[in-house]
Order: structure tokens, then sequence, then C-alpha cells
């Protein structure tokens, strides 16, 4: 794979799961197989999952969020989010996909684990306030950093989650986690994730952030029009490359876009 460079997250990340892949008959020719992400998988022998953080890039509607959402229901979490302990249900929209998912996993589990995904997260604090409330299991705030998320701006309630709540030698699913954070809060997730790394765990993350692609030793794969995800490195990554050319020319995107809407 190509890499945005190494570090010493290299020599420490781990890796429960291996390899991901459809199970045999598992396309209806229906959403969500007929995604250009889903749809390469189908025709392939699936997708290698590096020890690490592992990217995926595409563009909206490419499948990528459906792909990272299915993972983590493969693997056990809430499809909303959460925990593998979490199991509340505000409104059910996950694909079918996350049934016909095959994990290969190595030896050992992980010892931790947690699925967040953007748009539900106000209904994940929702269930933390609740089961902390409840006290079944003691309190729960301080493994969130001792606030309830809902006293928390929302880019801040993420922070307090990954920083507080990610422990050594987990396995974490991220589906577009930069969109609740200013370019300070993707830097910081950034550190987050190489700590992360370093402490043996597992991420796999889709993303449009430039920022959160820079890590070293981070594995990318982009997911192109057809569908195809092939492994990339990080100056040629799509969020990468669009964003240093609008960067670099504003004025060129601008006219181009405006005259566009005024056509």
């Amino acid at each position: 794979m190509n890499r945005a460079g190494t570090s010493a997250s290299e020599t420490a990340a781990a890796r429960f799961v291996r390899h991901v892949r459809l199970a045999p008959g598992a396309d209806t020719g229906r959403y969500p197989f007929t995604l250009p992400a889903v749809a390469s998988l189908i025709h392939s022998d699936g997708l290698s999952l590096a020890p690490g953080v592992t990217f995926l890039v595409g563009e909206n509607g490419s499948g990528k969020s459906t792909l990272v959402e299915a993972i983590a229901v493969a693997a056990g979490f809430n499809p909303e989010g959460g925990s593998q302990h979490f199991r509340f249900v505000t409104r059910a929209s996950e694909s079918s996909l996350g049934d016909q998912l095959v994990l290969s996993w190595e030896g050992r589990k992980p010892r931790s684990g947690f699925f967040l995904r953007a748009e539900s997260f106000y209904n994940v604090a929702t269930e933390i306030e609740r089961l902390d409330e409840d006290g079944v299991a003691g309190p729960l705030l301080p493994a969130y950093g001792g606030i309830s998320p809902h006293e928390r701006s929302h880019g801040e309630s993420f922070l307090d989650l990954v920083i507080h709540r990610f422990r050594p030698d987990g396995l974490y699913v991220l589906d577009e986690p930069e969109a609740a954070l200013s370019v300070r809060g993707c830097m910081a997730l950034l550190a987050r994730l190489a700590e992360l790394a370093d402490q043996g765990c597992q991420v796999v993350a889709a993303t449009h952030s430039p920022i959160l692609l820079a890590l070293p030793g981070a594995t990318i794969y982009e997911i192109d029009d057809d569908g195809e995800i092939s492994p990339t490195d990080y100056d040629h990554a799509l969020p990468v490359r669009l964003t240093r050319d609008f960067l670099a020319s504003p004025q060129r995107y601008l006219r181009h876009l405006l005259d566009e809407d005024e056509a």
C-alpha cells in the first residue's frame, strides 16, 4: 500500500479484521448492491484491511459510508453507532449489507471498540445519557469525558469520545468523523488516531478530510466512479487533489461554478 509517510505506529499497529468480502449469492441486484463500491466487492475477492488506520475516500454516492457502516454491523456494532453493547433503535436506516458481509478475523479479538457514525451521533449521545441515568453498570459519563455529549458542542463531544472512550487494543469504525470538526479539531483527531495506532488499535474510516488523510502510516483506498477500490497515496487521493487545486486558484473554480449556476 502507498502511505502518507512512516511512523512508529507501523510497528505497534494491530489488525483484528484482515479481510472483508461478500457472502456467496448476496447480490440482489437492488440497493445497496448497486452502489459502485459494493458492486466492486461482488466482482472481486473483497477488500484487505491493513494494520493500523485504513481510510476510504470517494465521491458522495460512491458507497464508502454504506460499506463502512456494513463493516461495523458485521463486526457486531449497533447500526446507529456506539459499542457492541449498545442495542437501541431510533429509526432504522442501515442497509442490509452488514448481514451479507463476511469478516476474516485475526487470531485475537479487540478488547474495546466503537462505531462513530456522524449523522446519528445525537442518538448515541441520548443513549449514553439514558444508560448513565439508569446506573445499572455504574456511572457511564466518566468514560466520555465526564460531561454529557449533549452539553458539549458537536465537535467537542466527538473529541471527548475519541480521547476518553477509545482505548488501547480496540477496533474503531468511523464514518466521516470530520463532519463536526473545525480544521483544528481535525488536527486533534489526527493526533489521536496516531496515538491509537501506537496503542495497538485498528481503525477503519470513511472520510473527505485531506487533514486526516495526512496521518503517517495510514492506508488509503479510493473508490473511483466505476466503483473500483484501489490503494492510493496522499498526494493522489481525491480530497487532497481537489482541495489543493481549489486553494491554488479559487477564482478559476468559482468562475466555472457560478457561471454554471447562472446558466
